[in-house]
């Protein structure tokens, strides 16, 4: 999952950004409205998390130029202004659902969770593919019935090669759905996770590198 957070009391937008990766969540950061435009208009995000009162670009009309776009990102305005007409503005502006200030992190998750599985793109619960089951709400994986110990990156990685599969994803494909703009795109992350995970995966492999193209899950064999 991609998200952006865009909040200009920089200690707060960076303890969101941590705890939301804490989760396996890709997560970016803006500081002020005209950064964040930037930033949608060039990536893809299923969730915005966005403050209203924002330097260089206000908020709301960030919130209208991201729902007429036309990959819309859903938006989850947090602010201190809770108000019910405060509340009314901002979903007919195009937001997906509003938080106040001060919230329960717990819950904006649970929030941020949710409007992911609303996005019209939005996967389903449970991805399956050759014997192996991901719960995306639960954060639970099984193959062959067997419960799989998954890190957060672990889980996101493996559910974006199940989403994409039979076709191949390459490194800076995953490191840009599961990761963030700030990972070194000559980092050996990708490979070190993919390592980690066919490892816990078990045999037979099913995770196969292609080379030039990345990696793709198939039925049956070995890694290579």
């Amino acid at each position: 999952m991609r998200v952006l957070v865009v909040e200009d009391v920089r200690r707060l937008a960076d303890d969101i950004a941590e705890g939301l990766r804490d989760q396996g969540m890709a997560v970016d950061i803006a500081y002020d409205g005209l950064t964040a435009s930037e930033k949608t208009a060039v990536t893809s995000y299923d969730v915005v998390v966005l403050d209203r009162d924002l330097p260089g670009l206000h908020g709301d009309l960030l919130c209208r130029q991201i729902a007429e776009a036309d990959d819309p990102a859903m938006v989850l305005m947090l602010t201190a202004a809770g108000a019910a007409d405060e509340r009314v503005t901002g979903l007919r502006l195009g937001a997906a659902d509003y938080l106040p200030k001060p919230f329960h992190f717990p819950e904006l998750v649970l929030r941020i969770q949710s409007l992911a599985r609303r996005r019209p793109q939005a996967l389903p619960r449970v991805l399956r593919f050759a014997g192996i089951e991901l719960d995306l709400v639960m954060r639970s994986a099984f193959r062959q019935g067997r419960a799989l110990q998954l890190s957060p990156k672990e889980f996101e990685l493996l559910a974006a090669l199940m989403t994409a599969a039979p076709t191949p994803l390459s490194a800076e494909q995953l490191l840009e759905k599961v990761w963030d703009e700030h990972t070194d795109p000559f980092t050996r992350t990708v490979s070190v996770t993919v390592g980690r995970l066919r490892r816990k995966l078990g045999r037979p492999g099913i995770i196969m590198t292609v080379p030039g193209a990345g990696y793709h899950l198939r039925t049956g064999g070995d890694p290579h």
